[in-house]
């Protein structure tokens, strides 16, 4: 590690004031910034913890929608009953070390393409609530590791409409527990959303053929003869773009029957 400055602000304007530094980073759950740091990937003069602002935690559930606080763990979205196929989501991120300290907040504001959140915020048609706006899933993720963020502009919530039905299917990579490919599939009373994480050069993706089969025929069924292009997936040592355009077709089945 480097020496750097370190600040834990009790109130979002406090949080506010200290990010206004050029040099300053926002500190969530830390399981992607810390390794970050280590490796000198990323070297932050100031880091700004958010783990001490109370107005950031806790889940509650009114009018048919979840709202999850941006510090939020995965292990508290996880034992929520509002919404089964979020908890299942969650509970299936990497170890329980991570799910006590990972933050909704800190992954979608990471935003990597192999990460669980962002299917199941596109896939709900979610919006990110930040200290100056709210943010539709469809506007929010806009590449790899990128969003509609602004500079020191921080999350505060995630607002999550409760589907009729919907499932979360992945296919990990066994040590990190990333997606190499992951489907979250709902259908509520806006239509069929389909969202696919791990797959995409460019990050989470919706698969538009595969909404409008299941919008008249919400089974896996439905999805028979359809398939991704291969052409700007993913290819790694854990699989080729072909390989993870195949799973992205798995998936959906394994999710839309999953769902019911």
């Amino acid at each position: 590690m480097y020496a750097f400055e370190f600040e834990r602000p009790r109130t979002l304007d406090e949080a506010v004031a200290a990010l206004a530094d050029d040099d300053a980073q926002a500190l969530a759950g830390g399981q992607t910034l810390i390794p970050t740091l280590r490796q000198r990937l990323a070297m932050p003069g100031k880091l700004v913890s958010l783990t001490a602002i109370d107005a950031l935690r806790g889940l509650s559930a009114s009018g048919g929608v979840l709202t999850i606080g941006a510090a939020t763990t995965h292990a508290e979205v996880a034992q929520q009953t509002d919404y089964p196929a979020l908890a299942k989501l969650a509970g299936g991120i990497g170890d329980p070390h991570v799910r006590n300290r990972g933050t909704i907040g800190g992954s979608i504001a990471n935003n990597d393409p192999s990460a669980c959140y962002p299917a199941g915020v596109l896939g709900s048609g979610a919006t990110v609530v930040t200290n100056r706006r709210e943010i539709a899933a469809d506007d929010y993720f806009t590449g790899l590791f990128e969003t509609a963020l602004d500079e020191g502009e921080i999350i505060t919530a995630v607002n999550f409409p409760i589907p009729d039905k919907a499932a979360y299917a992945k296919f990990d990579q066994p040590a990190s527990r990333f997606a190499l490919v992951g489907v979250f599939v709902s259908k509520g009373k806006d239509g069929v959303r389909v969202a696919v994480t791990g797959a995409s050069e460019g990050g989470v993706f919706r698969w538009a053929e595969a909404e409008a089969a299941l919008a008249s025929d919400f089974s896996a069924g439905a999805l028979e003869g359809l398939s991704v292009d291969p052409e700007g997936m993913i290819g790694d040592i854990h699989g080729g773009p072909d390989y993870r355009a195949h799973l992205i077709g798995v998936m959906t089945r394994r999710a839309v029957a999953a769902a019911g």
